[in-house]
């Protein structure tokens, strides 16, 4: 078959029956033979991702090790202060690893939750050392009491019997007058207790009298210290404490007595005595308490 030559390119018949290239000039291949010559288009297949492993928290890690450190270096009392030093930065190192990209991000919460729980048991730890410490300065230590001795104890009046647990010292169970209250700084005795103490009071021309409804008592006592060094007596403390339970002290109401107790500066082994006046309510029962020294045990005399 011709095709004359104006006829535009394309595929046609060429006679046989079968589809034909024609270029405008010449025949070219068969239309099943340029599909069999062609390249089949094949999708390549898509290779599903790889899961990349995460990355590890390292400051996360940090900051759990350094809270283990610190945590206990808190708990130890003389190296209390490399605690508190570490603590703070494993706070700060565990909030910022929480912020971070990275595997392990608990070790995070570790570091920050042992930063948190030690920084209150290093308060804790550190309470308990300075109120060792300051029992040791000014308590004098275990305070102990000699009571004094009795000559003819059938002359001894009657005395109610205390509660079978209560401890000697206490409120229920008091020690008598006389009774030397001891400790490593002081030693202190009470020699006497005057219940009617209104005409010793009186005596001095710039005293008042007792008001209405209520009366002066005087103690009488003495102290010696034994410390270290130097102190005063008023760091022994002496007051009344009501069967209602308020307290009464000396220098609630100014009074002077001519044997007043005074506030000399005392050596070891030096002593002082002197007496101080409480006004006590009428009908009120009131028992001395003595504690010999700041922080110290507190004793109770029954009058």
């Amino acid at each position: 078959m011709t095709t004359p030559n104006d006829t535009p390119a394309g595929w046609y018949d060429d006679g046989s029956g079968r589809q034909r290239w024609w270029d405008g000039q010449q025949w070219g291949n068969f239309a099943d033979e340029a599909n069999a010559s062609a390249p089949a288009t094949t999708a390549a297949p898509i290779a599903p991702a790889a899961d990349s492993p995460k990355k590890l928290n390292v400051l996360a890690l940090v900051s759990a090790i350094v809270g283990v450190i610190g945590f206990i270096f808190a708990c130890i009392p003389g190296a209390l202060i490399v605690g508190w030093i570490l603590l703070p930065i494993a706070f700060i190192l565990s909030i910022v690893s929480l912020f971070l990209k990275g595997d392990k991000k608990w070790l995070g919460i570790v570091g920050l939750v042992l930063s948190i729980v030690g920084t209150i048991v290093g308060v804790v730890v550190f309470l308990g050392v300075i109120a060792t410490a300051a029992d040791e300065a000014f308590g004098g230590g275990d305070t102990m009491v000699t009571q004094p001795e009795t000559s003819d104890e059938a002359e001894e009046p009657a005395e109610e019997e205390a509660p079978a647990d209560a401890a000697q010292g206490t409120r229920e169970n008091p020690y008598p007058v006389g009774s030397e209250i001891s400790n490593s700084d002081w030693t202190v005795v009470v020699n006497s207790i005057n219940p009617d103490g209104n005409a010793v009071v009186s005596a001095e021309q710039f005293n008042e009298p007792a008001p209405a409804g209520s009366h002066y008592e005087i103690v009488n006592y003495t102290v010696t210290y034994k410390g270290a060094e130097s102190s005063y007596g008023a760091e022994v403390m002496v007051a009344y404490v009501t069967s209602a339970g308020n307290v009464i002290n000396s220098y609630d109401n100014l009074v002077i007595l001519s044997d007043g107790f005074s506030l000399d500066e005392l050596y070891t082994g030096a002593s002082a005595t002197g007496s101080v006046a409480f006004l006590v309510p009428d009908g009120e029962t009131a028992l001395l308490r003595v504690t010999p020294g700041i922080l110290a045990d507190e004793v109770f005399i029954k009058p």
